[in-house]
């Protein structure tokens, strides 16, 4: 035999990769050890739920926007009925045509969504939006074609609501996609329409394609039917875009997990860590869309559940994490239907990549703009009212370190059901 076949075949070439196996199985050992028994986590959740539950029913009736002496009066929408849609676009039509006869011209009157005229309440933890206006006119050469688009939109919804059906925005887009020229117009004209008449998007009868998913220990009839959540193998039920069909909602869950991405609710779905600790995993596969916040505000306001979320250790992870819980800029005139407070950040958080030794070749260096984001986040309102968050979002732009949930990966495809999750919760591991 040769030398280099020697070389090759007493392991002392591959000596540095088996060390660097040997001290990630190592970690992973150790943290497994630390758990305590199925039933000591399970009395920790079933304390949190009966916490959660307590809370729901002491506190007294929620503020709203009426009820705070705020500086600016805010403009705030309600779901209506079709009927209700129907005739608020007639006097909006008809006034516009009133306004053409007495010779001042075509116009619409429509809300401001503009970012200064956004603001936090902290009484309320959601932003809200300001109840200014500006004129959008036929006449002017830079609201031309917008004020054509305003009032197309508010043809077709008018069509829906006297046949009563339900269209997706594509649907919508593609009935004049000359005129609309791109989907991302007609859709900003759609918010602009829903803010106009006062009502929830959803009341325009015009909804998303399915995005959003759940799976676990959940029951819900759906336009009807009655879906079992723990029977719908590993890929879930689709959240259904009109959650107006969605009522009778039953769990023995005892808590409510967000994850943030698609690939981390497969892994939980396969292993079903559902049937371990009992709840409800949803994902809306990314940045939330309309039908799985809806969702999320009604399991948790008809099941009174705690809400435990996952997301990606970055400035984007929290950025959607806190569109749940507080809202977003672009629909914050129907943040009231759209938030779910209380929600506890258990990880992948900034401090977890050294505390459960995440391998460096697992950690994603930020790039500049990752860092801006992040430095922008430390400036916003609802991020400067929980310290927790504060600390962790300047671990983040000071390491200058990102890592995906993917990351737990590296020391075993399972580790995220059966040590990281299972531990953070036997922890009590939230903000």
């Amino acid at each position: 035999m040769s030398e280099k076949k020697r070389r090759r075949g007493d392991g002392t070439s591959s000596s540095k990769p088996l060390a660097k196996d040997s001290v990630k199985h190592s970690s992973a050992l150790s943290f497994k050890n630390r758990l305590k028994s199925d039933s000591t986590i399970l009395a920790s959740l079933e304390k949190l739920c009966r916490d959660s539950r307590t809370s729901s029913t002491s506190t007294s009736k929620p503020l709203t926007l009426t009820d705070l002496n705020l500086a600016s009066t805010c403009r705030e929408v309600s779901d209506v009925d079709p009927e209700s849609v129907k005739e608020s676009i007639e006097c909006t039509i008809l006034a516009a045509a009133k306004s053409i006869l007495a010779g001042e011209g075509f116009s619409f009157s429509v809300p401001s969504r503009s970012a200064t005229n956004q603001m936090y309440v902290p009484e309320l933890d959601r932003i809200v939006l300001r109840d200014k206006s500006s004129l959008r006119s036929f006449s002017s050469l830079s609201t031309v074609r917008k004020t054509a688009v305003t009032t197309k939109v508010l043809s077709l919804i008018h069509q829906l609501c006297m046949k009563n059906i339900h269209v997706t925005k594509r649907d919508l887009f593609y009935t004049d996609v000359k005129l609309f020229q791109d989907q991302n117009q007609s859709d900003s004209v759609l918010d602009d329409v829903s803010c106009m008449l006062g009502c929830t998007r959803s009341s325009l009868n015009v909804v998303a394609s399915e995005k959003g998913v759940v799976i676990g220990r959940i029951v819900f009839t759906d336009d009807g039917d009655r879906i079992d959540c723990t029977k719908m193998g590993v890929g879930g039920k689709a959240i259904p875009p009109n959650i107006d069909r969605v009522a009778n909602m039953e769990s023995d869950a005892l808590f409510i997990l967000l994850v943030e991405k698609d690939a981390a609710f497969m892994r939980l779905a396969e292993d079903r860590f559902y049937n371990r600790f009992p709840c409800v995993i949803v994902t809306a596969k990314g940045q939330p869309d309309v039908a799985t916040r809806l969702f999320m505000k009604k399991m948790k306001t008809e099941l009174k559940l705690p809400v435990l979320a996952l997301v990606d250790s970055d400035p984007y992870g929290l950025k959607i994490l806190s569109v749940y819980m507080c809202g977003s800029k672009n629909m914050s005139y129907d943040s009231s239907n759209l938030t779910t407070p209380d929600i506890k950040w258990l990880g992948i958080r900034p401090s977890d990549l050294d505390k459960y030794k995440i391998p460096e070749q697992c950690r994603l260096p930020m790039t500049e703009q990752d860092i801006k984001t992040g430095k922008d986040l430390l400036e916003e309102d609802f991020i400067k009212r929980n310290a927790g968050w504060v600390e962790e979002l300047e671990i983040m732009v000071k390491t200058k370190q990102k890592a995906e949930i993917q990351a737990l990966s590296s020391f075993g495809f399972q580790y995220l059901s059966e040590v990281y999750l299972p531990l953070k919760i036997q922890q009590q591991d939230w903000l």
